[in-house]
């Protein structure tokens, strides 16, 4: 649990190199076999089912989000483990309750099955 309370900043998502192609006549990227303007790097990510991505302006931004990322993977690695214990403790404490199950148990007496013939 220290592990957990020890994190940074972390967000899921991966960093990619986006280029572009301006679409103005005179620029060199309107020029056949140029690669474009980039790349632009982004950070992207999903939120409820769709994707959105975030410019990153500067390397600055790049490095942070890249940080940022790399403690998303140490907490899901974390919380992987975590899961695991989890899971091992379950199924320790199933097996004793199996062994204990009729330690606990009162014998009472069963009701009779027949009929009582008093109204």
């Amino acid at each position: 649990m220290g592990r957990l309370a020890q994190l940074g900043d972390f967000r899921a998502g991966s960093i990619t190199g986006f280029t572009r192609r301006c679409g103005k006549q005179s620029c060199h990227c309107a020029r056949k076999g140029d690669p474009g303007h980039g790349p632009t790097l982004r950070l992207t990510y999903k939120v409820g089912g769709k994707t959105l991505t975030e410019s990153l302006p500067d390397q600055e931004g790049v490095k942070r989000a890249e940080a940022e990322i790399a403690e998303f993977r140490r907490f899901k690695e974390l919380t992987r483990k975590l899961v695991e214990v989890n899971a091992k403790i379950c199924r320790l404490r199933a097996d004793e309750g199996q062994v204990d199950r009729g330690a606990g148990k009162k014998n009472r007496k069963r009701r009779s099955s027949r009929r009582s013939g008093a109204k």
